[in-house]
């Protein structure tokens, strides 16, 4: 309990940092929302199900992600802003990590739950469809930025940040595949022992 009030505690600081003079406080909320969004819903989960801290901290970490973009902007990050003039890239790819994170977290949650709520049981299935989900969650979000943009006009562009790249959807999503199976692949035998540990407590 009191490592998971620790996780609360650093995720008000950086909500609440992220806050401070952002670029504009509505494309703010837009990327902030989904991290508002998930905590509560762990919250007001927490005493029926509570997934293991190695998940936990890495929603943090994801939540941490969504603050800077939330803050700059995702096409406006300045470390990016470097690392795109050093590598003379021509635009700058923050939002990539933002969705490669938004496969990589995700798969970590959902393979969590099929595992400990022992809805599939093939390890050959449970990473398909793990990865399957965590892709129905980056299109879903796709849809969500389009219709945020047609409904807002100019207004929904940073928060739409295609930086004038046409295949910045595509990409996006490709990202997050890319992310869900990083995740199946080099962190499946580590939940699983933060999910046995859990269970001999």
């Amino acid at each position: 309990m009191r490592k998971h009030l620790i996780l609360v505690v650093l995720f008000i600081i950086g909500l609440a940092t992220s806050a401070i003079k952002p670029h504009d406080y509505f494309t703010w909320l837009l990327e902030v929302f989904p991290a508002i969004i998930g905590s509560v819903i762990l919250i007001l989960t927490y005493q029926k199900f509570r997934f293991t801290s190695l998940t936990y901290w890495f929603i943090l970490l994801h939540c941490y992600i969504l603050f800077v973009g939330g803050h700059y902007t995702y096409a406006e990050v300045p470390a990016f802003n470097w690392l795109r003039d050093v590598l003379h890239q021509s635009r700058n790819n923050y939002d990539k990590i933002g969705h490669f994170a938004q496969g990589f977290v995700p798969a970590m949650i959902v393979r969590e739950l099929f595992v400990r709520k022992k809805i599939i049981n093939g390890k050959r299935w449970l990473a398909f469809l793990t990865v399957c989900v965590c892709m129905s969650i980056s299109v879903t979000y796709e849809f969500i930025e389009w219709l945020v943009s047609v409904l807002s006009g100019s207004s929904g562009d940073s928060f739409l940040g295609t930086q004038g790249y046409v295949w910045d959807t595509q990409s996006d999503m490709l990202f997050a595949t890319i992310g869900a199976i990083t995740m199946v692949v080099l962190m499946s035998s580590l939940q699983d022992k933060a999910i046995n540990r859990l269970k001999h407590q």
